[in-house]
């Protein structure tokens, strides 16, 4: 984290190839091929956005070191392919985890240039225990209804109401889902996956994930190697840092974000009237904060609410315009509706986030070690707080219930790799979601990857956001494995786009692919 590009050099261009080598250990049990299913019955599902979507759904095991076991349902959509030429299926994953992939598959069919996305069955899927799969996890209903206490434990009794959030609801979810709990993990998914590419009859996949999808693709490509054709990951998840460390480093790389947007603000202070001077604006934010801790706005729109609706802005520059009008007339005219507003739109959750939460809670408590030792954990977010203190108890409170999660964690997985094929790698330099590091760090453990880097960028997930210099390099590897090659930890770089300017009718008609993109990604990887 923290850690830029250094070496920006010119690239050369080589071919991505394909390597036929079985994963360590690999067994009968390994092998999704060895139990045949009856075909995918694709049905039309499509939307107004996405007319040629087809939906299909199929059984895997729940335990998978019981194949024949108890089944559950993955819910899976498709926009098939339509040329001559067919490169396969490219299974497409937001993120989260807990992210609904299903609609993704019809944007990312639609985004990249027609002559790559025609070569492709794109396949979306809601992974176990998410959005239409079966069963879908909802371990608490309405656990981040407002008002919530404050985030800030600057007194016991606050500290204390939030443990008892998070014990609920991890204890919710052990009693709630005893019998799926300890199936909802990252090699699961994985395998999940697997069983996906054999329905679907084909001996290799293509995939393509945003955020915690980066880390989803490089495990399925620890465990199965040769299944991987060709694999592209924007936005990568320090896999060194799953999932407590990670947690730690965002909180910093937030702080720098939401400053980054402070400044925006206060460079447009015509419009917005909150000052020319970053820190004054940034001291303004925080006395709103403040007084929302006292009187929430609209009975919905309390301090933890706040930042639950600034957060997004972390994500996705696109935001600032209406964050900075919510923030505006709070400000200067006492008018808290645009607030209120903002929050419904950005920061409250409905019953989808609820189960995109449950999933994101019980996978990441499973995936990996977490600290039983509350103490620790106050030590470490108090002292991260001290210098980022936009976000850190928040997401704290957020990942808190690990700390009392009623399933023991696995081993984790190296996701080091010398058998896979080429992978591309899609980076910004600012992005606070998953920090630059984790990006360099991924490059160096899988071999032959490619790292194309959005410099001055803070956006997260870039590549079919509007970035045509991103786009394209995408759109090469896809078309036929071409991957940029430099001297040394970058292989290309693309500039990032300009910050967007104060709301008008034409800005946001040219934000609209960006501002898709991150509806379907969503928050929170």
């Amino acid at each position: 984290m923290g850690r830029r590009a250094a070496v920006l050099c010119g690239a050369a261009v080589v071919m991505a190839a394909t390597v036929t080598a079985v994963p360590a250990g690999a067994s009968a049990t390994d092998t999704a091929d060895t139990f045949k299913t009856a075909p995918l019955a694709w049905k039309k599902c499509g939307t107004t956005k996405y007319p040629t979507l087809q939906c299909a759904s199929l059984d895997v095991p729940l335990d998978h070191t019981e194949p024949r076991g108890r089944q559950i349902t993955l819910a899976l959509s498709r926009v098939p392919h339509t040329a001559k030429k067919y490169q396969g299926p490219l299974l497409v994953n937001p993120g989260g985890p807990g992210g609904s992939g299903l609609m993704l598959a019809g944007f990312v069919a639609s985004a990249l240039p027609k002559a790559v996305a025609a070569q492709y069955d794109v396949i979306g899927f809601d992974p176990r225990g998410v959005g239409r799969s079966k069963p879908a996890v909802n371990c608490k209903p309405g656990h981040f209804a407002p008002v919530r206490p404050d985030s800030l434990p600057s007194t016991p009794w606050i500290e204390r109401a939030n443990l008892l959030r998070a014990k609920s609801f991890a204890r919710a979810c052990g009693k709630k889902y005893a019998d799926v709990l300890p199936h909802l993990n990252t090699v699961s998914a994985v395998r999940d996956m697997d069983r996906i590419r054999a329905a679907l009859g084909a001996q290799q996949i293509n995939y393509f994930g945003y955020s915690y999808g980066t880390y989803l693709g490089a495990v399925y490509a620890k465990l199965f190697p040769q299944r991987v054709r060709r694999a592209a990951l924007d936005s990568v998840v320090d896999p060194t840092g799953v999932w407590y460390e990670a947690n730690l480093a965002q909180d910093v790389a937030f702080n720098d974000r939401h400053r980054a947007f402070l400044a925006w603000v206060a460079k447009y202070d015509r419009t917005y009237g909150l000052g020319t001077d970053p820190s004054r604006v940034e001291a303004a934010w925080y006395r709103m904060r403040a007084a929302l801790a006292r009187t929430p706005a609209g009975e919905k729109v309390g301090a933890a609410e706040l930042e639950d609706t600034f957060l997004p802005g972390g994500y996705y520059n696109g935001y600032w315009p209406y964050l900075a009008e919510a923030f505006a007339s709070y400000v200067n005219d006492g008018n808290a509706d645009p607030l209120v507003e903002a929050y419904e739109r950005f920061g409250a959750a409905n019953a989808s986030d609820e189960n995109s939460y449950s999933i994101y809670a019980s996978v990441q408590c499973r995936d990996a070690a977490w600290s039983r030792d509350w103490q620790q954990w106050r030590t470490d977010n108090w002292s991260v707080h001290a210098k980022a203190p936009f976000m850190t108890w928040n997401n704290a409170w957020y990942n808190a219930p690990c700390a009392f999660w009623p399933q023991d964690p696995l081993p984790s997985v190296s996701i080091t790799n010398g058998k896979v094929p080429p992978v591309l790698l899609f980076q910004s330099t600012d992005d606070a979601a998953t920090p630059y590091q984790g990006a360099v760090t991924v490059h160096r453990q899988l071999a032959r990857s490619s790292l194309v880097v959005e410099r001055g960028g803070g956006n997260h997930a870039v590549t079919l956001g509007g970035n045509s210099c991103l786009d394209k390099h995408l759109a090469a590897y896809l078309a036929d494995g071409t991957v940029p090659r430099g001297a040394g930890e970058v292989d290309a770089v693309c500039e990032a786009r300009p910050d967007p300017k104060p709301l008008s009718s034409k800005v946001v008609s040219a934000a609209a692919r960006g501002a898709e993109l991150h509806r379907l990604v969503g928050f929170r990887h």
